[in-house]
């Protein structure tokens, strides 16, 4: 699956309790992925701070994964699954999946019975069906790429 051929070892904690070393990897693994790859924007955000940090590294230690769950009521009633992002050499092994249900299995301990929001890339819409979200809405432009609003209802209730 990951580079360094074992299953990944999770750490999950607000930003403020990041390490100055997974703030850094974190940064620059969105970075190669989210302005490199797809061109420039404003990458860290005010929603960091009011968010969880799932990462996920490698058995030699590096990072492979990572997303964020945004608090409910920051930017969405309801927590919000966004940065989503694998190394580009860990690509279509899986480990995508594997980090977005480990990021909902999260949210359900963290925020049971509550749904999960997302702002999905329209070209990652089956793949985000695949984990029972459905779109809400219509395509719009979010940094120059099409996105939808997707929803997904907690397996507990609401």
């Amino acid at each position: 699956m990951a580079a360094g051929a074992g299953p990944l070892r999770w750490s999950w904690c607000r930003f403020g309790d990041l390490g100055v070393d997974d703030l850094h990897d974190a940064l620059a693994l969105r970075c190669r992925v989210f302005i490199l790859e797809q061109g420039p924007y404003q990458d860290p955000d005010e929603f960091d701070r009011r968010s969880w940090h799932l990462l996920g590294r490698d058995d030699r230690g590096a990072l492979q994964a990572v997303l964020r769950v945004v608090e409910p009521g920051a930017k969405y009633a309801e927590p919000s699954i966004g940065r989503v992002v694998t190394a580009p050499e860990v690509r279509g092994t899986g480990l995508g999946r594997v980090l977005m249900a480990e990021g909902l299995a999260r949210c359900e301990s963290v925020f049971p019975g509550q749904g999960v929001r997302i702002s999905a890339q329209a070209r990652l819409q089956r793949f985000y069906e695949g984990l029972g979200f459905v779109v809400v809405g219509e395509t719009y432009l979010e940094d120059g790429i099409p996105h939808l609003q997707m929803w997904r209802p907690s397996p507990g209730g609401r």
